[in-house]
């Protein structure tokens, strides 16, 4: 295999392709765990079937929810690459900049450039804190985790330490919308997409992808928050 294709992951765009695709991956993901969490207006028997059906995929090949962790596995990988090609850009940024002109001059981030690096570090944090609570049920940031019964952990999830949870809940969905609202559209860039003929359909949807996803993970918190789920 040429040496240069085994070397573009350190290039520029070869790390925008990385950022990319694991994007791509991330949005596969979210759009079937939203899919799978508004269930829950469907109530505690259906969501319960469908959160076995889960852990049962691939059966009787894969034992218990080994297919499950191997759709998490992929998404931590995808997770990670995402992080280190974000952060390898940021760094290769900075170094650029560092020229006698600009170490007079403070240059200042974008908008969209903060919103990405703080809305990234919200969505990481919130992934680690979403296993712990959802996931793993550990003691002390869920109390009432029951492992047979995904319907009353996200009821009960949501509605522990006066409704702490549903309302990070909230915020890293909101730091998930702004963040794939700018990374749709930086990822339809580095394919090249962004002449003026395609620009403001690809921003819309951009936006309605965000608005989409990012609502509808809200909905359920929300429900819970208001009662109509119970």
């Amino acid at each position: 295999m040429n040496v240069g294709v085994l070397n573009l992951y350190r290039t520029s765009i070869g790390k925008k392709v990385i950022m990319a695709v694991t994007g791509l991956i991330g949005i596969g993901y979210v759009v079937m765990h939203m899919y799978g969490n508004l269930k829950v207006f469907l109530g505690m028997e259906y969501f319960n079937h469908y959160a076995e059906g889960l852990r049962e995929l691939g059966a009787p090949i894969f034992g218990h929810t080994h297919m499950l962790w191997i759709a998490r596995l992929v998404l931590i990988g995808a997770v990670v690459l995402h992080v280190w090609a974000a952060w390898s850009l940021y760094q290769d940024a900075e170094r650029a900049r560092s020229t006698k002109y600009v170490k007079h001059v403070k240059l200042q981030a974008t908008p969209a450039a903060l919103y990405m690096r703080v809305g990234g570090g919200i969505i990481v944090l919130f992934i680690i804190l979403h296993l712990m609570h959802f996931t793993w049920g550990v003691p002390g940031v869920h109390p009432e985790f029951q492992w047979d019964n995904a319907y009353h952990n996200v009821v009960a999830g949501f509605k522990s330490y006066f409704y702490l949870p549903a309302i990070f809940y909230l915020i890293a969905m909101a730091a998930l919308g702004s963040h794939l609202y700018h990374g749709a559209w930086s990822m339809f860039q580095t394919l090249g997409l962004n002449n003026q003929t395609y620009t403001q359909p690809l921003r819309l949807l951009s936006l309605a992808l965000a608005i989409v996803i990012a609502g509808g993970f809200a909905l359920v918190p929300l429900a819970i928050i208001f009662g109509i789920v119970s």
